[in-house]
């Protein structure tokens, strides 16, 4: 089946595309015979061509210089998408560098299939922001106008959790209720659904800011930022007594989009400050190191991994942070993991239960949930949909491409 229209899943953490193919659909291997790439960029310290993906990730991890960016899609909607920044050597704004990790994308799927692609179904979370229509609104006008900068001619949008409802529904049993629970890296989306043969009827869309990459920010304050000082105190320069260590760097630190702003002159001098008064100078050495170095994601990753492994159950997890001080390490017991992310299960349940509400569908009337994108791998989260739904068959999708794949059939109507 010929198309110009390229099925887009621009995620905070991987991207996929996808199109028709005859009555099923094909994803595009858009890098290295992978069906996702990571969302991620690099652009070299000497102003060379920026590198996306794996190719990003691992310029990082290579120690090459330059600066790294990833979660770019939690900054759709908010002022410091269009503020300029020097970055690989000029100015640019957030808004042109997701421009042009769409336009890379776009020129791949074309590479890849022989075809031209004028068109674009993107998937979007139900609300890029919760409960501000007006900051939503500008989330979507921002990404629709990347897409338009990045060569398409129009672009459409569909609800993530409703793609995953199309390329899921005939998943499970012949219940004809089900509850798909789409956690990605940025947003927890939902969708409530009756199976009515061939494409799922949607009784009800919700969703939430709130996925994976905030489940690593509340691990990473919990167990990674102590012994980098968060909790600590300072000595007063003037008079007596002790001051609490500032709460907000660590906060940055631990925020996907944010990490790269912090390495400026103020935030350096800054540390160097809380260093010569700290009660722990070691712990306020081990921050300034982080700055000093630009170690901030490889921070990141550490708690991503012992995040997994403390929530694969049965052993401990560990933040590996030898990169910063030989020997340094947090343990993350599965029962540590629990309390960290207490409040995101909270959240993420009540989310689920408004959108069955919304539907007016009681919890025992739900006979599948299916769970979509890479943090519905998290064990609370199928614990939670169990719970709430005990009548219901849970069910795994293709966590990482249920919503290209419904994008790309719905992309046929």
């Amino acid at each position: 089946m010929q198309t110009d229209t390229l099925a887009i899943d621009f995620g905070t953490s991987n991207s996929a595309a996808a199109i028709p193919n005859g009555s099923g659909i094909r994803r595009i291997a858009i890098e290295a015979a992978a069906d996702t790439l990571p969302t991620a960029v690099f652009f070299p310290a000497d102003a060379g061509a920026m590198r996306i993906g794996a190719a990003a990730g691992a310029a990082l991890i290579d120690g090459q210089e330059g600066r790294y960016m990833r979660a770019l899609k939690s900054v759709l909607g908010l002022p410091l998408l269009h503020e300029s920044r020097l970055i690989g050597g000029r100015r640019r704004t957030l808004a042109e560098i997701i421009t042009a990790f769409l336009a890379e994308l776009r020129q791949r799927a074309e590479a890849a299939t022989g075809g031209q692609f004028r068109r674009a179904l993107s998937g979007r979370p139900v609300h890029f922001h919760s409960a501000d229509p007006d900051k939503d609104a500008r989330a979507e006008a921002d990404l629709r106008a990347c897409y338009l900068a990045a060569g398409f001619d129009e672009v459409a949008f569909l609800a993530e959790p409703e793609a995953a409802a199309l390329a899921c529904h005939g998943m499970g049993t012949a219940a004809k209720i089900g509850l798909v629970v789409d956690i990605g890296g940025g947003t927890s989306d939902f969708s409530v659904f009756r199976s009515t043969g061939a494409r799922p009827e949607i009784l009800a869309n919700h969703g939430i800011r709130l996925g994976g990459t905030d489940f690593d920010h509340a691990v990473a304050m919990a167990h990674a930022m102590p012994p980098l000082g968060l909790g600590g105190q300072l000595r007063r320069e003037m008079g007596s007594g002790l001051l609490p260590v500032p709460r907000a760097p660590y906060v940055d630190l631990a925020t996907w989009a944010k990490i790269p702003f912090l390495y400026t002159p103020e935030m350096r001098r800054m540390a160097a400050g809380m260093v010569r008064v700290a009660e722990d100078r070691a712990a306020m050495e081990r921050f300034e190191a982080v700055l000093e170095l630009e170690l901030g994601h490889e921070l990141a990753f550490a708690v991503e991994r012992g995040k997994i492994a403390a929530n694969a159950g049965g052993a401990a997890g560990e933040i590996a942070m030898g990169f910063i001080e030989p020997g340094l390490a947090a343990t993350v017991t599965p029962g540590d993991l629990d309390a960290a992310l207490s409040d995101n299960r909270t959240l993420l349940r009540g989310a689920a239960a408004e959108t069955l509400a919304l539907a007016g569908i009681g919890p025992d009337r739900i006979g599948r949930v299916i769970l979509v994108g890479g943090s519905s791998l998290m064990r609370f989260v199928s614990d939670e949909m169990r719970d709430l739904c005990p009548q219901a068959e849970i069910l795994q999708s293709e966590a990482f491409t249920a919503v290209v794949d419904g994008l790309a059939v719905a992309t046929r109507h």
